[in-house]
Parts: structure tokens; sequence; C-alpha cells
């Protein structure tokens, strides 16, 4: 009896319905086969072979001149400032046998074991004045563009540059105008803007 009552409900539910209103037979092709003849299409077109050209073409474009870093001018006043690089660990900083480091909530600055050895200078490398200053800096500065093309530079200046991608450092560093330059001053990086003279105007 009770066996019968566990599978009444069962049996009440798997009751034939019948048909209810029109039925229709799939039609749509399939996805995977629609990508596969598409993609045939492209490459027998020749469209493949020019999207993968304009790709290349394109990152070679981003790789020779990146693009500029937002917000950041050409200094028309000189600006000073302290920036402190401790930082407060959110997690426990091990060494390679599992050993603790820093344990997480210890405040950690990183210029008491890694000296910032050159200075850091930041400039727009399409400005002549902002690159002769640069270059006449300390021969062992990075130099570090927020626009410009750091290869060409490279190649005509015989110096490595860099580029800040994304505007990280000088987001990090509070630099909104350049020429600009950071170095170690003890515990402290000393960051300044400085303001070159204005531009020459061309005579007429």
């Amino acid at each position: 009896m009770l066996l019968a009552a566990l599978l009444y409900p069962a049996q009440a539910l798997a009751r034939d319905y019948g048909q209810r209103g029109t039925v229709f037979p799939v039609i749509e092709r399939d996805l995977l086969e629609q990508i596969h003849s598409r993609l045939t299409q492209m490459e027998q077109s020749g469209e493949t072979a020019r999207l993968n050209s304009e790709l290349k073409r394109r990152t070679i474009a981003r790789v020779n001149r990146p693009d500029p870093v937002t917000g950041i001018v050409r200094a028309s006043e000189a600006r000073r400032w302290s920036f402190d690089p401790t930082i407060t660990l959110a997690a426990d900083i091990t060494g390679a046998k599992g050993e603790l480091i820093h344990a997480a909530g210890t405040r950690v600055n990183p210029l008491d074991s890694v000296q910032l050895r050159s200075p850091l200078l930041f400039l727009d490398g399409d400005d002549p004045d902002q690159l002769a200053w640069a270059l006449k800096q300390d021969a062992s500065a990075k130099l570090i563009l927020v626009k410009g093309a750091p290869l060409e530079l490279m190649k005509a200046r015989q110096r490595r540059f860099y580029f800040d991608q994304g505007g990280k450092l000088t987001a990090r560093f509070g630099i909104r105008s350049v020429p600009a330059r950071v170095r170690q001053d003890g515990r402290l990086l000393e960051i300044s803007e400085i303001a070159l003279p204005p531009k020459r105007r061309p005579a007429l």
C-alpha cells in the first residue's frame, strides 16, 4: 500500500496529453557549420589575409608610437613634492622555503632594500625642448616618454627610451606635467616638475 501510494503521483504525471499546436521541423543551420562556411569564404576571397595584414600594421604602429598618456601637459610652473613609497602588505610575504619574511599588515618601504640608483625623467618625446633638456641630465637617467616614438628616438639618439604605458607611473607619482624628475631622497622620493623657458615663436 505504501509503495503504491508513493508511485501514484509519478504515474499520474506521466500522461500523454497529445499534440497541441503546429510542429515545425528545425531548419536553422548548425552554428559551427555557419562559422566554418564563413571562414572558408573569407579565406578564399582574401579577406582573411587582408585582416591579418591590417592587424600586423596596427600592432607595429602601436609599438612604434604608443598611445600618449592622457592629461599630461607641458609644465608651465615649477612644482616639487615628496613621495612616500611605503605600502601596507595585504598578504604574508614568504621565502622560497615558506619562511615568513613579512606578515600581512606590515608597512614596508621598498627603498629600504632596493635603491633608486638612477633618476627617472618623464618627458614628451615630440617636444624638442624637453628632449634637449633630458639628454643634458645625468647620463644614467632613465628616459620615460609620455608621448612620442621610443624606437625612433633610440635609433636617432643612441639612448634607451621607455614609455609610461597607460600612464601608470605618472598616476602613481601624481605627475601632471612634464618634464618631470623622480629621484631618491633617503627613504622618500623627491618629485619635481620643471618649467622650461617658453617655446620660441618663429620670426615673422
